[in-house]
């Protein structure tokens, strides 16, 4: 079982920065993949940002060239900085990770969601 932890969402005003934290936990050989998602109330949950073994990096259109993903392998954890933040980036974001145990194979995981909250 793996357990993923958000932390850093928060209220911030237009303009602003925030920087989100998703550590992974729990037994397993490797990660394959995180990435985030986000969901605004009445909107369906959409990809923002992610990084894969498989295909790299990528993001959503509307965040390009001003949110990063990265991630530190030594603590299992990603970090997703956003700048520049718009009232249009709030909602509650979600951390997911594809991992491969030896047992399992590879599953899904995700969080329980941070809310962020762009206004003035």
């Amino acid at each position: 079982q793996v357990q993923l932890v958000e932390s850093g969402g928060g209220l911030v005003q237009p303009g602003g920065s925030l920087r989100l934290s998703c550590a992974a936990s729990g037994s397993f050989y490797v990660i394959n993949g995180m990435g985030w998602y986000r969901q605004a109330p009445g909107k369906e949950r959409e990809e923002v940002a992610s990084f894969n073994r498989a295909v790299g990096t990528k993001y959503t259109d509307s965040v390009k060239d001003r949110f990063t993903i990265s991630r530190d392998d030594s603590k299992n954890t990603a970090y997703l900085q956003m700048n520049s933040l718009k009232p249009e980036d709030s909602g509650v974001y979600y951390c997911h990770a594809n991992v491969y145990d030896f047992r399992t194979g590879s599953v899904d995981y995700w969080g329980k969601g941070t809310q962020v909250t762009v206004s003035s």
